[in-house]
């Protein structure tokens, strides 16, 4: 009986770590992140008179010495375009999805109210130049692989251009970290993830996987940025496999103190903490 139970035990960790175990860090990749505060969309401001992901709300990321975390999805005519929401609906007031407007249509519209209009990555890099490290977020939609492939072109010339550079990426589709740990190895890469109970309109069981972390088995990500949330066990378990972790949206009513303790980076935005606190 005891060597059944022994057995069993043995079977359910080498599944766990098959499941959960993050990918290695190489060379030192996670050395620009780490005790870094990332300022969610860039530092823009909680009444938008400076906009999420503008190149103002960079530029002052960049002056105030912060780290920054974007988010990049393609236009109708794939160029890629910095924007957070799947629609446009909220930023621009506009109905209808990213990726059903031209690069010349969605320049059209204004962000927040604002004069400011949807950014390319190329335009970020040139306010960033390198000068702070960068958290590249992949939106998933029915043109991953096209998002990713022109995503990696436009970071290596910004490489290229800009030697020394720090930048990472992350999605919470772990299909696209995966395409990233194929095809990018020397990229750190990151999986999104959050409490199961807040991913809307997926089963049970997908919520479950997403939640928990269990895209690991294909992705193998360097780092979790995990919701400020609790996190599950499994999730715990694979940090404590290893995974850089890093929080994410850390505002003004969170244990800002207790945030910066517990994890290797943080994303936050609606306050100004120390650039560095590590």
């Amino acid at each position: 009986m005891l060597e059944w139970i022994v057995w069993i035990i043995g079977v359910i960790v080498t599944l766990l770590w098959v499941l959960l175990r993050p990918g290695r860090c190489k060379a030192g990749q996670q050395l620009p992140f780490l005790g870094v505060n990332h300022a969610h969309r860039g530092l823009h401001s909680e009444d938008k008179t400076v906009p999420e992901n503008s190149l103002p709300a960079f530029r002052a990321a960049v002056e105030a010495g912060y780290g920054m975390e974007l988010d990049i999805q393609l236009s109708k005519d794939g160029q890629v375009m910095v924007f957070h929401d799947d629609t446009l609906d909220r930023v621009c007031g506009v109905h209808g999805r990213v990726d059903a407007f031209t690069f010349d249509e969605l320049r059209q519209m204004h962000l927040c109210g604002t004069q400011e209009t949807l950014p390319l990555l190329t335009e970020v890099f040139e306010v960033v130049q390198g000068r702070q490290p960068m958290i590249i977020e992949l939106k998933t939609g029915p043109r991953n692989n096209e998002l990713c492939e022109k995503g990696l072109a436009l970071m290596r010339d910004y490489q290229r251009r800009y030697p020394g550079a720090a930048f990472c990426v992350e999605s919470f589709d772990p299909r696209i970290v995966a395409w990233f740990r194929r095809n990018a190895p020397d990229i750190f890469r990151g999986q999104l993830a959050d409490e199961p109970k807040s991913y809307e309109n997926l089963s049970p069981f997908k919520r479950f996987c997403l939640g928990c972390t269990l895209g690991n088995v294909i992705a193998r990500p360097q780092f979790i940025a995990y919701g400020p949330g609790r996190k599950p066990v499994l999730e715990r378990l694979a940090e404590a496999m290893g995974a850089v972790r890093v929080c994410w949206t850390v505002r003004p009513q969170n244990d800002i103190v207790a945030k910066e303790l517990e994890n290797d980076a943080v994303i936050f935005e609606f306050y100004r903490p120390k650039p560095r606190y590590k």
